[in-house]
């Protein structure tokens, strides 16, 4: 997880929008914060979005510690907002 934090710029301000720029970060992690959420429920509530690319920005914000993936018994993937301090 190292790696990811190289690229970023050093001011807080840049490194916080280099990590929730995107079109549906935002939109993702509005619906994270009241739980955990399945690919499947967050392809619901942002119909807009193609899968592939829910998938690709859920990817990038765990790989910057913004969220956490968890895999459940039935194989489906949901993500988690990593702590509460991220909370407005």
């Amino acid at each position: 997880m190292a790696a990811p934090m190289k690229r970023l710029p050093e001011l807080p301000a840049e490194r916080t929008l280099k990590v929730i720029a995107g079109r549906w970060k935002a939109v993702i992690l509005y619906h994270l914060f009241d739980g955990p959420k399945r690919l499947s429920e967050l392809k619901r509530l942002a119909p807009n979005a193609s899968q592939k690319v829910l998938i690709q920005q859920l990817r990038e914000m765990e790989e910057h510690g913004l969220i956490i993936r968890e895999v459940f018994p039935a194989g489906a993937a949901a993500g988690r907002i990593h702590g509460d301090d991220t909370r407005p």
